[in-house]
């Protein structure tokens, strides 16, 4: 698929945020630095209700959000993950297991140790402001997702 602009981003992120199977689905984005990510993430979560500030975690590691509907999301940045028992250390094995959409950009980084994606997105900048995207469903969830 393409995103020929932002406002086609923000259109399939509200279409998403739109599936009642997002509330405890997993999603990786994959990318280079500028394919528009945190873009996405920014335009899900505002679909989702978030009214605040939505910052990227690339120092903290994960911000965690928690919806007016009680909806928790986990916005994970893996672009500094060095260790794998910065995982254990952190506790993000508990925040995997608990109810909640998480997000995760930067996956290989932290491949080792996460749970499979229910959608794994790959965004690739054009030279002007399109991005193509290609969206794989890897679980149940992920293509119920996309039905």
């Amino acid at each position: 698929m393409a995103w020929p602009d932002e406002a086609a981003c923000a259109a399939w992120a509200a279409a998403l945020a739109a599936r009642p199977e997002l509330r405890d689905a997993y999603l990786e984005l994959d990318g280079p630095l500028g394919a528009g990510k945190t873009t996405f993430v920014r335009h899900l979560l505002r679909a989702l209700g978030v009214a605040g500030r939505i910052k990227s975690p690339t120092y903290a590691v994960v911000e965690p959000y928690v919806l007016p509907d009680g909806l928790t999301v986990s916005h994970f940045d893996f672009y500094r993950f060095d260790d794998p028992r910065e995982w254990e250390d952190a506790g993000f094995r508990d925040v995997f297991a608990r109810p909640g959409l998480k997000i995760a950009e930067w996956p290989e980084k932290a491949r080792a140790v996460l749970p499979p994606p229910d959608l794994r997105l790959a965004i690739a900048p054009q030279d002007d402001d399109r991005r193509l995207v290609t969206v794989e469903a890897c679980t149940a969830r992920g293509r119920a997702l996309l039905a």
